[in-house]
């Protein structure tokens, strides 16, 4: 029995680590394209994305699992009965009818992205003026002074709260199981109702605590990697 739980189990974690290898992949680089809409100088671009970045956090990720999956059927049935043009209702049929893997991606990529703008932004604005104004010195575009001087300081700086954002992507992975993904905890609950066995449900914490415990060495390393930047 605990060879048949643990291959279960091993199934069900496959799907919560695509679920956080997709969502790290892509949330990382479109949370630094928010952070720049948020630091951003026109007022065009910097309130709508402070507002949204504000709703994405404020509001439970299970409640944005649920939108994205089912929202687009819900509203194209009540555009249908308000008679919106066909064209409008045939593109949220196409969204009604994703894939539950693909909505759980969307809504982890969303919802973190806007978590690592935050972490982005603090870190870009904790650097002193005065890094950007002795690059302009040096001759130094603003590309060349913010990927060659700025950012392998932030990096140092933030790696402390990111490394916890992404420990706590771990975790939330098990919210998939929301709109019915097959993750490791909706793996265990199927032994609760075939088997009455509660043990399995347990026994995914050791895979948990397994996956955390090497990101923990993985950031630990990085940061005494990035050490040189104390002084």
């Amino acid at each position: 029995m605990f060879i048949t739980v643990t291959n279960s189990l091993l199934e069900g974690f496959w799907v919560s680590f695509k679920i956080f290898g997709f969502t790290l992949f892509f949330a990382l680089p479109l949370g630094l394209l928010i952070s720049f809409g948020s630091m951003s100088r026109f007022k065009v671009l910097r309130f709508p994305t402070k507002i949204f970045v504000w709703i994405i956090r404020g509001t439970p990720l299970m409640l944005q699992l649920i939108t994205i999956y089912y929202g687009p059927g819900l509203v194209g049935k009540w555009a249908a009965s308000l008679g919106v043009s066909n064209f409008f209702i045939n593109w949220l049929a196409t969204w009604s009818v994703m894939d539950r893997f693909n909505a759980v991606i969307i809504a982890f990529i969303i919802n973190y992205a806007c978590y690592f703008s935050e972490i982005f932004r603090g870190g870009i604005e904790s650097i002193p003026r005065g890094q950007y104004e002795a690059g302009q010195v040096l001759g130094m575009t603003k590309t060349q002074i913010f990927f060659k001087v700025v950012l392998l300081q932030v990096l140092k700086r933030i790696i402390p709260p990111m490394s916890n954002e992404i420990i706590t992507l771990v975790k939330d992975t098990s919210l998939a199981r929301t709109i019915a993904v097959y993750e490791i905890i909706w793996s265990a609950q199927e032994f609760i109702k075939s088997k009455g066995l509660l043990w399995p449900l347990f026994y995914t914490a050791a895979f948990y605590l397994l996956f955390c415990g090497l990101l923990t060495i993985l950031f630990n390393y990085i940061e005494k990697k990035l050490d040189y930047f104390k002084g």
